[in-house]
């Protein structure tokens, strides 16, 4: 790393980090007493873009949106992958209002964390997985019957770029059994924005909306085909975007 990069990120750290103390102290005030939309709108929206400002000006990491034609009118479940801290600034900012399953440790996070506990949150105990299961099931239904869009990362937690974790069945469940499709989006966030250290590459990340898919029926079956499904469009969109490694040619193809 240059030490011009060096002195970029550490800008951009001490920006970003003042603007969310400023921003998460006036909302304090003015947030409680606006209705959920505009609170959100008022909270994250504007803060999230600025940090994707701050991000583009300073690091010089953009993004270009494919498929935005594919985003349905009606509110659904996202299921994305998870590269960075980035992607939830931009989902944020890009669907809204927006709720999000995370970990209920990060409310407790001065200024930022007593915000995001304004924002109706699913904050679930990882320590107790099935617990967490029955909370994001039941919360996430009430915030899709209030028209909220509700975010879930189905890997779990952040996965390197280059890579791709297995996808837990929770957001298809919940969308199954909402009787709503899964808005499926792939990017490659962590190219430029790696998931550990302070180190960050200037360039576009590619952020891709596919369209819904919807369940082939319901019930334990259909909840696992949708999954399967939703997983291999995202890995199949790394591949093309080239965050993954192409797929292995079989003898017969190779001797073709």
């Amino acid at each position: 790393m240059s030490i011009l990069q060096a002195i970029r990120i550490f800008l951009f750290y001490l920006l970003l980090g003042t603007s969310s103390v400023l921003w998460c102290s006036l909302s304090f005030f003015i947030a409680p007493f606006l209705p959920f939309a505009k609170r959100y709108r008022f909270i994250n929206v504007y803060w999230c873009r600025c940090a994707l400002f701050l991000a583009r000006t300073i690091l010089g990491i953009n993004y270009k949106v494919t498929g935005a034609e594919n985003v349905p009118q009606v509110p659904c479940v996202i299921l994305s992958n998870h590269q960075s801290t980035w992607e939830t600034f931009f989902l944020s900012a890009y669907f809204s209002p927006l709720s999000q399953v995370l970990k209920r440790e990060l409310l407790y996070m001065p200024f930022f964390g007593w915000a995001m506990a304004m924002l109706r949150p699913i904050a679930i105990d990882r320590k107790n997985p099935k617990e967490a299961l029955r909370q994001v099931a039941s919360q996430g239904d009430e915030l899709l019957k209030q028209g909220t869009w509700v975010l879930i990362f189905p890997e779990g937690t952040r996965v390197p770029h280059g890579q791709i974790g297995k996808f837990s069945r929770g957001g298809t469940a919940l969308a199954v059994n909402a009787g709503l499709p899964v808005l499926p989006i792939a990017h490659n966030a962590g190219k430029f924005w790696p998931r550990e250290g302070w180190g960050k590459r200037p360039g576009t990340i590619e952020i891709v909306i596919g369209e819904p898919m919807y369940a082939e029926g319901s019930g334990p079956r259909a909840i696992a085909e949708l999954n399967d499904r939703a997983q291999a469009w995202n890995e199949a969109t790394q591949r093309a975007m080239g965050s993954l490694p192409p797929l292995a040619q079989k003898p017969e193809q190779q001797s073709a």
